[in-house]
């Protein structure tokens, strides 16, 4: 095997998510560099970075040159589904391999992908779990017009339902849509007791802003809860200290937790990028994705993608979440579900937290449903009961 590896860094950090794909590349460089300071491996991972700039097409035009002409086998990156479903063919035609570092919408496995970040069960479903014990049966919905949003609003529609509640509203915005009046309008008529936030990018940070604003003219939604699960540090200080605090979040991932790994990594990640940078869920993916990529070539001694994915599926990596280590059925993650409350200096109140790396469910056929009475109804979409426990 070449001593010295190219690997595609595919990001947007510039466009309508350029927050989050900024803190996805700067995980994943800040990967590189460790990997190729220390003396574990024998080899360099050699970075090649494009940007697509949250367009599409661009995506295409960037993964055909890396595997075309770049030589490139491995490709980190992708924050959309949209961008990643663009890509796959591609994939699959130069026989190439995504490592998707993104939380997502599930319901998808392929051989070209390694999927590192959190699927339905490892986000919304939690969440869901937590808001329909203690908030409300009944939820607004808002999302933006993509995969996404849709199959997330399917699940937490039958979620209510099965619940006996209802989605009171379910609404969709373009992507990089900042123009939130007609929502903002709606929930002032509604007054929901808990709104779910599927937008992504600038529409969210302005849908946070414009909600804080009404809260300021109508005592009546001060007990509003909002919740995401793509929320997270950098955007919380994007969104500003009199928007960003009190919201809701289901990650795998906050800043604040309590860990050697962890304490290290914020330490590392702020003497690179500065001593107010706070990684995030998506920093955090990202990072944990190159240094997985980098046993598995270890352990392959081949770019060769299926020699690779054979040596990923026996190993593991201690990240600062806590281990993670993929599903060989699946080829998604083991990963460590928590739930938090941001606060105005741009990081999250841990309120909850698995005992243990929850198994990835993209197609949520292990789920079961419980609903008020004693009889336990088998769904498709469900209770995860993965046994959160309340951290004090």
């Amino acid at each position: 095997m070449n001593s010295r590896i190219p690997v595609g860094i595919l990001f947007s950090t510039q466009g309508p998510y350029a927050t989050v794909g900024r803190s996805m590349r700067d995980g994943a460089m800040l990967a590189l560099e460790e990997v190729n300071q220390g003396t574990r491996f024998p080899f360099e991972l050699v970075p090649i970075e494009c940007d697509p700039a949250g367009d599409t097409a661009a995506y295409s035009n960037h993964v055909r040159s890396l595997l075309r002409h770049e030589g490139v086998k491995h490709v980190i990156g992708c924050y959309t589904s949209s961008s990643r479903k663009e890509v796959i063919p591609i994939f699959e035609k130069y026989d190439g391999l995504l490592w998707y570092p993104s939380h997502y919408e599930g319901f998808e496995t392929n051989n070209n992908v390694i999927y590192t970040g959190a699927v339905q069960n490892q986000h919304v479903l939690p969440l869901m779990d937590h808001v329909l014990e203690h908030i409300t049966r009944d939820v607004y919905f808002v999302g933006s017009n993509y995969v996404w949003a849709w199959e997330n609003g399917r699940i937490i529609r039958e979620l209510t339902k099965a619940h006996g509640g209802k989605m009171i509203a379910e609404r969709y915005l373009q992507v990089g849509d900042l123009d939130v009046a007609r929502i903002i309008e709606e929930i002032h008529e509604k007054r929901p007791a808990f709104i779910m936030n599927m937008l992504i990018g600038e529409s969210s940070y302005a849908f946070y802003r414009a909600l804080a604003k009404a809260r300021d003219e109508n005592a009546a939604l001060q007990k509003t809860v909002v919740g995401s699960c793509t929320l997270c540090e950098p955007e919380l200080a994007q969104i500003g200290p009199q928007a960003c605090a009190g919201h809701l979040a289901s990650s795998v991932y906050f800043s604040t937790i309590e860990t050697e790994v962890n304490t290290q990594f914020v330490a590392s990640y702020r003497q690179r990028y500065g001593h107010d940078a706070l990684p995030s869920a998506d920093a955090e993916a990202s990072y944990n994705t190159v240094h997985l990529l980098a046993l598995a070539l270890a352990g392959a001694d081949s770019v060769d993608i299926d020699r690779v994915k054979k040596a990923l599926h026996g190993t593991s990596f201690q990240a600062p979440q806590g281990k993670i280590y993929v599903d060989p059925e699946s080829n998604h993650s083991y990963l460590t579900v928590r739930l938090g409350i941001s606060r105005e200096d741009a990081t999250f109140k841990v309120i909850s937290e698995a005992n243990a790396p929850v198994r990835p469910d993209p197609y949520l056929v292990w789920a079961e449903a419980c609903g008020e009475s004693s009889a336990h109804t088998e769904t498709p979409i469900a209770q995860n009961n993965i046994g959160l426990r309340i951290v004090r």
